[in-house]
């Protein structure tokens, strides 16, 4: 049971997005057990209590107050047209919602589509797009898939979440316009309960999304070439410099965006440095 002295946090009850919440909480300390497929799990140690629901439920439920905070795509919020505050973007799930058609077709852009039919799971966003382009079409509101529907003759384009484009090449489709990008989200109702647990909640959620961006690099320089080696390293707030007991040398600690650790290695390497690491974090408080 659910306790009103809790907070209740909507996670999705089951997919890639139900992994993902899970995965993120679990990094962040948060010690729980589903049981049984239920509906609810209790947090250890915190006052928080989980409800798993529909992923598209969720802006909605937390707009109403049914739960106080929500992991979810801003897509849905967007749709759902939830009036919830966003607390957080966790920087996964990244996707693209677009106007698709045949490769052959002569559209050119979203406008023409005016009269003509659209299969899509966004029909509020969808129309409002459309709104502006001064375009109104039919469309045909589906729960799922949506890639055959020009195919089978239900449609004459569709609007689509777009990840990496594979699905539409192999449906021989294109992108015609882009509607918006989207992430997963962390939501929470306008009306705010319980807002020191919330508030630790977000501070430990944005510490494992922030080491997952970064990695802790450690090297050994010459004293002499600490200033070329922070151009190149410059750290969060700045590099941690330790003596080495060789006076002319000194190691140096500090946060690297992952993406940008091996060019640094590289530029270290060249510049004298020895012994340079790179070391995983799995979470941080800055």
């Amino acid at each position: 049971m659910i306790s009103d002295s809790h907070l209740r946090l909507g996670i999705p009850s089951k997919g890639r997005l139900s992994d993902l919440a899970t995965d993120l909480l679990t990094q962040a300390g948060l010690k729980f057990r589903r049981q049984n497929r239920g509906l609810f799990a209790r947090v250890s140690g915190m006052n928080i209590d989980l409800v798993y629901l529909r992923t598209d439920d969720i802006p909605t439920l937390c707009a109403e107050g049914a739960i106080d905070m929500g992991i979810t795509g801003s897509d849905l919020v967007e749709e759902a047209g939830a009036d919830v505050q966003g607390r957080m973007k966790f920087g996964v799930g990244r996707c693209r919602l677009a106007f698709c058609i045949p490769d052959d077709s002569p559209i050119t852009s979203a406008a023409e589509l005016d009269g003509k039919r659209i299969a899509t799971s966004f029909p509020n966003v969808t129309r409002e797009y459309l709104a502006k382009c001064g375009a109104t079409a039919h469309l045909v509101s589906l729960a799922g898939s949506v890639e055959a529907m020009i195919q089978l003759g239900v449609a004459d384009a569709i609007v689509d979440l777009v990840e990496t484009g594979s699905t539409l090449a192999a449906n021989r489709l294109r992108i015609l316009e882009e509607i918006g990008h989207y992430e997963t989200v962390l939501i929470q109702n306008n009306k705010p309960r319980l807002n020191e647990i919330a508030d630790r909640l977000v501070q430990r959620l944005e510490g494992v999304v922030i080491a997952r961006d970064y990695s802790l690099v450690e090297y050994n320089i010459p004293r002499s070439k600490i200033a070329e080696a922070e151009k190149i390293t410059p750290g969060f707030n700045s590099p941690t410099i330790n003596s080495l007991e060789d006076a002319d040398w000194c190691s140096v600690q500090v946060m690297v965006r992952r993406a940008d650790v091996v060019d640094a290695m590289d530029q270290l390497k060249a510049i004298g440095a020895s012994a340079v690491f790179e070391m995983t974090l799995n979470n941080c408080r800055l």
